[in-house]
């Protein structure tokens, strides 16, 4: 064995604690907050005053109760259900049918075409509130779901393309004409060959998506203005301003509204993982 490869696989050995202790650290400072906001839901009022960082000395289940019981809560769940599940449904029908065309046919305009959608990734929502805000008024949807889930897809479009993109190009071109042969048509072939093989790219996108709507917070800022249809990002901070002075209540259902983002993204992470990854390897 040579002495370089002696060096490099000490270097490795003293390294890898290096990084392990690294990323504890790091994942330990992203999930001190949130475990602060959840126990935070379990103390009383004076507690926290006393000691904001302490842990419950008796723990006030009632406070995740009472959000519970409430009705406001749950109409807001619902509303940031339909808004997500909708978002996600036309973003991955939308961006799967326009990634498979960009893929695998060759035609006028397609490379610039491709180079609009990656250059929609430079513009974040907040950068067009203003022009968004006069379209949806335009379109007379101020106030109401479909007026936050049509920019939702339209902003979702140019990064679910760039992820299917790279796995449609990766499908072999023999399979379809083996298909074609077989007698199977351009919609069948798409149907029964193309959607089970870009499978890992789809639940990709699908679950950006549906967590950027749950999570969205500023184009409803704008769009919504009424109780009855709010989301649960506006319902944590309307919830916060009603009950400035419970601040046990605030944290409760503060921690109500996220949790859902969390499991969801928790048990879908390889998931996500897998996806980025096969569109980086296409």
């Amino acid at each position: 064995m040579s002495t370089a490869t002696i060096e490099r696989r000490r270097k490795r050995h003293y390294s890898t604690p290096v990084i392990y202790f690294v990323a504890l650290v790091l994942v330990a400072l992203m999930l001190v907050p949130v475990a602060y906001i959840i126990l935070g839901g379990f103390r009383s009022n004076s507690e926290i005053t006393v000691d904001p960082a302490g842990l419950p000395s008796v723990w006030q289940v009632g406070n995740y109760f009472e959000v519970l019981a409430s009705g406001v809560f749950w109409r807001e769940v619902a509303n940031s259900t339909i808004a997500a599940v909708v978002t996600t449904f036309f973003v991955v029908a939308l961006g799967l049918m326009a990634s498979y065309v960009l893929a695998k046919y060759s035609f006028r305009g397609r490379g610039l075409m491709y180079s609009v959608f990656a250059a929609g990734l430079m513009f974040p929502m907040a950068v067009a509130i203003t022009p968004l805000y006069i379209l949806v008024r335009g379109l007379g949807l101020m106030n109401t779901l479909g007026g936050i889930i049509v920019p939702q897809v339209a902003f979702a479009l140019p990064v679910t393309i760039i992820i299917l993109v790279p796995f449609l190009q990766a499908i072999p071109r023999e399979l379809q004409e083996a298909a074609a042969i077989d007698g199977a048509s351009r919609i069948g072939f798409f149907w029964r060959m193309v959607i089970p093989l870009s499978k890992p790219g789809v639940i990709t996108v699908g679950i950006l998506a549906f967590i950027a709507s749950w999570n969205s917070y500023i184009l409803p800022l704008f769009i919504l203005n009424s109780e009855g249809s709010y989301t649960l990002p506006l319902g944590v901070q309307a919830f916060a301003s009603q009950y400035s002075v419970d601040t046990a209540k605030v944290l409760a259902f503060t921690s109500l509204s996220m949790i859902p983002a969390l499991v969801f993204f928790s048990l879908f992470e390889r998931r996500i993982v897998g996806g980025l990854t096969g569109a980086v390897k296409g």
